[in-house]
């Protein structure tokens, strides 16, 4: 029951609170800068997305580790989670600055991102890691992708995707040193698919 009343909790704060980083943002190092209103646009589309990524990354992880018996693993989760709430409210700060809106559709992304979290941990410990580093994987192709997309004069926003792109690869490393067992191909295709709907989607709505 704590381990649900703790993900309800973090729905809430995920879906509609503002969220507070632990560690300043990266965009914060950088210079002022003034963008063109078709640049703003695209940096505010990109991020758009970059900001859903991180909704669905709370749901994962809050997901697996209600349903993993393992207290070492689920403190690793959670400590994934409280990185990730970082890149939230970074992404939604930028967003901010660049007058435009989170994805109206976030509740459907977190939803549906709890509910792959759930199936894959409630497989094994070792196939929900697994979907933690195919996951991680192909968010840093994606915002591999977003660094080339962005303005080069959005200095903010390129500075943010360059440091997430940092953090997943570390945390697909560590999860693949945990013992993670890889999906199979059929699931990672799958996963690429459902991805790309979200971004699609998430890049308008």
């Amino acid at each position: 029951m704590d381990r649900l009343l703790t993900a309800a909790d973090s729905a809430l704060r995920t879906l509609f609170a503002s969220p507070k980083a632990g560690e300043r943002s990266p965009a914060a190092r950088t210079s002022p800068v003034t963008l063109t209103p078709q640049q703003a646009r695209l940096s505010g589309a990109l991020m758009r997305v970059n900001h859903v990524g991180e909704v669905c990354a709370q749901a994962l992880y809050m997901a697996q580790s209600c349903v993993t018996r393992d207290e070492n693993l689920r403190r690793d989760l959670l400590a994934a989670a409280r990185e990730e709430t970082d890149h939230l409210a970074w992404t939604r700060e930028r967003l901010d600055e660049l007058g435009s809106r989170p994805s109206l559709l976030n509740p459907l992304w977190f939803a549906g991102a709890f509910a792959i979290g759930l199936v894959a941990a409630r497989v094994s410990d070792r196939a929900s890691l697994g979907f933690v580093v195919e996951t991680e994987r192909q968010v840093s192709e994606h915002l591999r992708g977003h660094l080339h997309r962005l303005p080069d004069e959005d200095l903010p926003s390129r500075a943010i995707v360059a440091r997430m792109k940092l953090d997943e690869e570390r945390h697909a490393r560590q999860a693949q040193a945990a013992g993670a067992a890889l999906p199979p191909p059929p699931a990672r295709w799958l996963m690429r698919a459902a991805a790309k709907v979200m971004t699609t989607t998430a890049h308008h709505l």
